[in-house]
């Protein structure tokens, strides 16, 4: 229980990953405010699973691209918990789709720099205020950040390396503060979003490329997590860390 206590809020925190890291911060005693967009049956699920295992948490719907909705986020949060969050984890984003550059309009260049970079821009400016000495944020990136990712996700990657860019100003920045920032940088991990946007035969072949000849579990990012927003880490700022089998290094 090493987060006994603490306030975590973590965006898109419905399904997949970010259910994943609901349910490991609040097994640690963490208070979870699980925010979500419109995966209202999977959100209410998570809050389920943590509540029947004994943890603490709440749902708020909101879309992180729009302020007004950052701006219930926190008020929700702050009439809940108080006015203190301990841990951020900007989870939120997506790929919505592959496209070459010819595919590419300004509507879906719009659409993924904005869920994934100006979410996790404005949803930081916004709960920072209410962090002090010790308050960790954990931004999740991708390897496809690292890489520049598979085919059709151009603006995808560049949103993550963006993200990672960040992490590193932010981490000159908050840690006057106390206030820590990294990133995770995920590798293929077997969830929903390959599901969609990944062909079976490639997810094979990238999990035979991988020295761990698997993909990676949403539960093992949510470790990671775990690790760099508790105390155990309290020395880490600034790192984007990976987290993909050995498939590739920073």
């Amino acid at each position: 229980m090493k987060l006994k206590g603490k306030v975590a809020v973590v965006t898109g925190g419905g399904r997949d990953i970010g259910r994943a890291i609901c349910i490991k911060l609040a097994s640690e005693g963490a208070h979870v405010v699980i925010n979500f967009f419109n995966s209202v049956q999977d959100s209410e699920e998570t809050l389920n699973l943590i509540q029947a295992a004994g943890g603490e948490a709440m749902v708020v719907q909101g879309d992180v691209t729009k302020q007004d909705d950052i701006d219930h986020l926190v008020a929700e949060t702050k009439k809940a918990y108080g006015e203190k969050v301990d841990i951020l984890v900007n989870n939120a984003g997506g790929l919505f789709a592959r496209k070459t550059i010819e595919e590419i309009d300004e509507q879906f260049y719009n659409l993924v720099m904005d869920v994934n970079l100006k979410g996790t821009v404005f949803t930081t400016k916004a709960f920072k205020p209410l962090m002090s000495e010790g308050g960790s944020i954990v931004n999740v990136a991708s390897q496809a950040g690292r890489d520049g990712g598979g085919p059709g996700s151009a603006m995808y990657a560049s949103s993550k390396g963006a993200i990672m860019t960040l992490t590193r100003n932010w981490a000159k920045e908050f840690g006057p503060q106390g206030i820590r920032i990294n990133a995770v940088c995920p590798g293929m991990i077997a969830t929903k979003f390959h599901d969609d946007f990944t062909k079976d035969e490639v997810r094979k072949n990238v999990a035979n490329a991988t020295p761990l000849r698997r993909e990676g579990e949403a539960e093992e990012v949510a470790d990671l997590i775990a690790y760099l927003a508790g105390p155990d880490s309290s020395f880490m700022t600034g790192n984007n860390v990976d987290i993909n089998g050995g498939l590739a290094f920073s």
